[in-house]
């Protein structure tokens, strides 16, 4: 059982918005500690409802600038025709509907922090801008010639790997090394199970007092089936569970039910696929394509690495990371599999 108080967060380092103190979120905290005092960019890597945005708050906060704005932009909700406009704002004329000027997400966190979230799902044909102003801090508005001085700290998110999708020739290999001056792992929950009876506990509560519902007490075999779940939705999925929880009670206790609901207006068979995996199942695609047409040499001048645009060994990398495999290779071919 736990006391009808909710957990406080994290209180030895004094994080105010993290609930947790295992050693692998602890080690999370100690890089935000690192890295909070200097204005270096920071690349904050996780999966979906790892709580990345309360990592960059807490760099936020933990800095220098925590009295200066700090700004979220979600990449992947912006329109590919509105994001030159959206991070660096627009004259009044640049463009159709443009009737007045408008401040850019840079300009709105002058002396503070830019959150870039979902930084993977940034268009291609921009990222050379963004890059730009990472390195020279200074851009114009769009229909503008006035050049802007950009005094700002960045703090960039991603679910994707990155390098994968440079590999791929869907992220700029230059912007990735601009972005990864400091990465910091967000560690899924399954890794840190230890933190889930607190988490439960001060969901549970704050659930409760917002929805003005009376204070729980946890069912220990609903506690022992939370530790024990997999949480591919991690701390999101776990809050979501605990408020359902919370407005079903019926007595002073919480049991939870680890069944997904399926929407009526989904078709069951339907699962999206996760960022990571469906840029994978492309890259894959795309080398054994190419493999195939060169009938699986990969080195030489005429093999797949070098029609792939890659080095020999970057490519075998690929493959075994992949799985990408030869089905019974012939005698006069199999030599040139992986070749040196």
């Amino acid at each position: 059982m736990y006391s009808q108080q909710a957990s406080a967060p994290l209180e030895t380092s004094h994080y105010t918005e993290i609930v947790g103190s295992s050693q692998v979120m602890r080690n999370t905290l100690n890089e935000v500690d690192k890295v909070a005092a200097f204005a270096s960019t920071v690349l904050i890597q996780g999966e979906t409802g790892t709580g990345k945005e309360l990592i960059a708050r807490a760099v936020h906060q933990r800095s220098s600038r925590a009295q200066r704005p700090f700004v979220r932009v979600n990449c992947a909700a912006i329109p590919t025709n509105l994001f030159e406009s959206e991070l660096f704002g627009h004259e009044k004329g640049a463009f159709t509907g443009a009737i007045t000027r408008r401040l850019g997400r840079f300009e709105q966190a002058q002396g503070g922090t830019l959150f870039l979230d979902e930084i993977g799902e940034t268009p291609l044909e921009l990222q050379p801008k963004l890059l730009r102003v990472l390195q020279e801090r200074e851009f114009e508005r769009v229909g503008g010639n006035q050049l802007l001085r950009a005094d700002v700290r960045l703090v960039a998110a991603t679910n994707c790997d990155l390098w994968a999708m440079v590999e791929a020739r869907s992220f700029r290999e230059d912007l990735f090394y601009r972005l990864n001056v400091f990465p910091i792992r967000v560690p899924p929950l399954r890794e840190r199970r230890e933190d889930i009876p607190e988490l439960v506990s001060y969901f549970m509560h704050a659930c409760a007092r917002r929805l003005n519902k009376p204070m729980l007490r946890i069912c220990p075999t609903t506690l022992i089936e939370l530790v024990k779940h997999e949480w591919q939705g991690n701390i999101r999925e776990l809050q979501n569970v605990v408020e359902r929880a919370v407005i079903t009670a019926s007595d002073e206790t919480l049991r939870c039910t680890l069944q997904q609901p399926h929407p009526t207006a989904v078709h069951e068979s339907y699962k999206p696929a996760r960022p990571a995996e469906a840029l994978d199942d492309v890259s894959r695609a795309h080398i054994l394509s190419v493999l195939q047409s060169t009938n699986w040499v990969v080195a030489g001048p005429h093999g797949a690495a070098a029609r792939l645009g890659m080095k020999r060994t970057t490519l075998n990398f690929r493959m075994k990371k992949l799985g990408i495999v030869r089905d019974r290779p012939s005698a006069d071919s199999s030599n040139h599999i992986l070749a040196s």
